[in-house]
């Protein structure tokens, strides 16, 4: 057994900038505004988020991410 921790863990290593995005720059889905919101990807909250995007339009995913 190796005492030495596994290098190649991806929580050994930042996330780089360029792969972190927050807000409402790029497309979304139903399913991107109902992860956002900490729910369950179901049907009931797949038509949750599609009203909001509806209703809301870019800024339902600007009030739900910082």
């Amino acid at each position: 057994m190796n005492a030495e921790p596994d290098k190649t863990s991806p929580g050994d290593f930042p996330t780089p900038d360029r792969l972190l995005h927050t807000g409402s720059e790029g497309e979304y889905t139903p399913e991107d505004v109902v992860l956002a919101s900490g729910r369950d990807v179901n049907p009931k909250n797949l038509a949750w988020a599609e009203r909001r995007m509806a209703e809301k339009g870019r800024a339902c995913m600007d009030e739900l991410l910082p």
